[in-house]
């Protein structure tokens, strides 16, 4: 089994691991990167080994997870992506989050797209789904330019209202 998911022009995805801890926690332990992540609150560094946690238990029953970006250039960390699934939902859902140093250079963009076609490929995941809060104009942006469709506005059972983005294969005849 290959630690290496996906590479694209410019990324290497691969598989996360106890030793991404340090890193995940620069990304995610950000303030104003983290408003539109769930509570809007950072985690804390409990929070992401948890998250680690989770995240192999997802490679071993499903086959994925969470994964590492890695600057094809550098070899450094830039962000994770992944297809998870919150709340044990049956719909896989793709998430991200790059480290602030790489925002605005299309890097989330190649990574979803990537990310999609990975899932699509390996798992035959024919519909993605993504949600986004209203005013998070970048990341609408991302899911818009990764060929994900707006279909519907949710309002949550914590009281926040979310954007539901679907992808769907191109062989379903639905994209």
């Amino acid at each position: 089994m290959s630690l290496i998911l996906f590479e694209t022009k410019r990324i290497l995805c691969r598989r996360l691991s106890f030793d991404d801890i340090d890193d995940m926690y620069a990304v995610y332990s950000d303030a104003d990167g983290m408003r539109w992540v769930d509570d809007g609150q950072p985690i804390t560094q409990d929070d992401c080994v948890r998250w680690v946690d989770v995240t192999l238990n997802n490679y071993s029953t499903r086959g994925y997870g969470m994964s590492v970006l890695v600057s094809r250039e550098t070899m450094e960390i830039i962000g994770f992506c992944g297809l998870v699934h919150p709340g044990n939902q049956s719909t896989a859902e793709i998430k991200y989050a790059l480290h602030r140093a790489f925002w605005g250079r299309g890097l989330a963009t190649e990574a979803v797209i990537a990310m999609l076609n990975y899932g699509k490929r390996e798992f035959h995941l024919h519909m993605i789904i993504a949600t986004v809060a209203p005013e998070n104009l970048a990341s609408r942006r991302v899911l818009l330019k990764a060929g994900m469709q707006e279909i519907e506005k949710r309002h949550t059972d914590d009281g926040s209202n979310i954007i539901v983005f679907e992808w769907r294969s191109a062989e379903l005849g639905l994209c």
